[in-house]
Formats: structure tokens, C-alpha cells, sequence
């Protein structure tokens, strides 16, 4: 076995923190991971694993050898997918995470179109409402909504996404329309627990005047389908992401309030990318096509 495939077993081993790990993934045997460990190890002529019965762990030199050797490893893989592409078509794997809802709601048709148009690109789609570490999960693509706080990253805006306050016409009936920001502190308003910080609405009315007003509910939870429903139903009043409640605004199960105060900061949609990462064709056409899908939302 060349020195390459020694680098690239040791790397597996990292990885896993195991040598079993590391041979499942790879497809060989315990036993020959272990070889191929000493033999790199011989050949650098330093201790690159510290073993015990239950773990592995990296020594000092190997941690430093781990992270240039898994940096050079994908610069020669990056470099094979270019001559690659250059003389062929877009094919491999891509590793995609979307809002859950906004993913099922606008974005999983045109996924799944351009999984159709292009069946040698190996897809692998998540869909969540966490935040998602772009670089520890391997993702080479993730979709962001708001303002964007990890400076280090790649972004390209895809489309705007207004927060709306909402509320149903028999809430309204019962508790009264606010007509002021500061009316809403007669209100319930349902809270969205991942939201970090208070409960709070921070806006820009149309003057261009910016403030925020304290909430308070009795209903909250972690799921923005959830708070949509349960505005629908009466119980308070809604501040969500439009994807969450534009068709119950067309169909006016929901109406607007405030329309003249928007939420501040605004929110965006963003393809967010890893930096020093090369951005292979399939990567590239994947985020033209759904931005051309994000031009068409409703309220762009």
C-alpha cells in the first residue's frame, strides 16, 4: 500500500477514534488498519496515535500531521472532481441542509428536479430547524435564514424573508387590533423558544425609527409550524417567518397587523458555503437553481 492510502486509513482513524470504526468505514479488516498505522508511523519515524484497550487518541505530532494531511488529501480530491468535470458532467456527492419548513413547503420540488436532471449527483438532504455547523457536520451547502454571524463563511443572498405579525380574525375579535407597537403588551403573543434572548419584537416602522416592546404568552414553543397553527386557532397573536403563514394570509385565516413596522434586523435567505473550500459544478448549479426557485416565492 502506497503512502497516500496510509494517510488516508490514519485519517479514517481520527475520524472514528477507533481502529473498528475506521475499518468499517473503510471496508478492511481491524487487523489491517493497525498494519498500516505502523507502517505510517515507521515511515514518519514519530507517534502519530496514543492506544488504549477502549480509544484512540492523537498524539501532538499527530494531531498537527491530521489536520495538513485532511487538508491536502481534499485538495488532491478537489482537483480530480475539476479535470473531472472539465471533460464530463456534474456527478458526486453533495451534502445539503434546509429549514425544515421552508424545505418542505417551497424548496423540495426543485430539489427534487434537480436530482432528476442530474442523476450521477449523489444528493444527501437534510431538513431541520436547528442551526447547523456547516464545517464539523460536512455540509458542503446550508440554507440560513437571518443575519449571518459567523463572518468566515461564504454567502450569496437568495431571497428576502420578511417576519410577519399575525393573528386570526376571531382573536382580533375577542381581544381588539393593535394599532402601536406598545399595544402588543396587552396581548398574547405566542413565543418562539429558539430564539435566544427575551421575548421581545424588535422593529422599523416607516419613518425609519427603530424600537422593540417586551412580550409576554401563555403559549410558546420550538416548532414555527406549531405557533402557525396555533395562531390559526385563535389562541394569540404570530411572529413568523413569512414562509411559515403566507398561505393562511391568502386564504385570510391569518391577517397582518402593523404592516407599517417591520421586524429589525431584517432577515434573509442565504446559501451559506465553507471558505477555502473549492465550489465544485454541482455545488455551483445546485445554488442557481434554487435561487431561480427563490425568485418565484410569493412575497419576492
Amino acid at each position: 500500500m502506497d503512502h497516500t492510502s496510509r494517510v488516508g486509513i490514519f485519517i479514517a482513524v481520527v475520524q472514528a477514534r477507533s481502529f473498528a470504526g475506521a475499518a468499517r468505514d473503510l471496508g478492511i479488516t481491524s487487523s489491517a488498519v493497525s498494519k498500516q498505522i505502523q507502517n505510517l508511523e515507521l515511515d514518519l519515524q514519530v507517534k502519530l496515535l496514543n492506544r488504549t484497550t477502549r480509544n484512540v487518541s492523537v498524539t501532538e505530532e499527530g494531531a498537527i500531521y491530521f489536520e495538513r494531511a485532511k487538508r491536502a488529501l481534499e485538495d488532491l480530491e478537489e482537483a480530480k472532481e475539476q479535470i473531472y468535470e472539465l471533460k464530463s458532467h456534474p456527478r458526486g456527492p453533495l451534502k445539503v441542509s434546509l429549514p425544515l419548513s421552508l424545505g418542505v413547503k417551497y424548496l423540495g420540488p426543485a430539489v427534487a428536479q434537480f436530482a432528476a436532471t442530474y442523476p450521477d449527483v449523489e444528493l444527501d438532504v437534510s431538513l431541520d430547524e436547528r442551526f447547523v455547523d456547516i464545517a464539523s457536520e460536512g455540509f458542503d451547502l446550508v440554507l440560513r435564514i437571518g443575519s449571518l454571524k459567523d463572518t468566515s463563511l461564504i454567502a450569496r443572498r437568495l431571497a428576502s424573508c420578511p417576519f410577519v405579525l399575525c393573528a386570526s380574525g376571531d382573536y382580533l375579535e375577542r381581544n381588539g387590533t393593535p394599532i402601536a407597537p406598545e399595544d402588543l403588551l396587552e396581548h398574547n403573543v405566542l413565543a418562539f423558544t429558539r430564539n435566544t434572548g427575551l421575548h421581545e419584537w424588535r422593529y422599523k416602522d416607516s419613518a425609519g425609527q427603530t424600537g422593540q416592546v417586551s412580550l409576554s404568552g401563555s403559549f410558546k414553543s420550538d416548532s414555527g409550524d406549531v405557533l402557525c397553527h396555533t395562531a390559526v386557532e385563535g389562541v394569540g397573536i404570530a411572529i413568523l417567518p413569512v414562509f411559515y403563514v403566507a398561505e393562511h394570509l391568502k386564504s385570510q385565516r391569518l391577517l397582518q397587523l402593523l404592516p407599517d413596522h417591520l421586524t429589525w434586523p431584517e432577515r434573509d435567505i442565504h446559501a451559506v458555503f465553507q471558505p477555502n473550500r473549492f465550489q465544485s459544478t454541482r455545488l455551483r448549479l445546485l445554488v442557481d437553481h434554487l435561487a431561480a426557485t427563490c425568485k418565484q416565492l410569493p412575497w419576492e
